[in-house]
């Protein structure tokens, strides 16, 4: 199961995806958007969101 970003949540700031280990995590203007394909459900970019807008199941 891939990360969920909560995109009303999301700020955009960018501190999943440099947490992000395969490179899963790419800002999409101003929202961060997952590659569920690539995404290895870590949880690194659920511990780095600071405004805990992801969730990995």
């Amino acid at each position: 199961m891939a990360a969920k970003i909560d995109a009303e949540k999301c700020l955009g700031c960018g501190a999943c995806e440099g947490t992000c280990p395969v490179g899963a995590i790419k800002l999409d203007g101003d929202k961060a958007k997952v590659d569920e394909s690539a995404c290895v459900s870590c949880g690194a970019c659920a511990g780095a969101c600071p405004a805990e807008a992801i969730t990995v199941d």
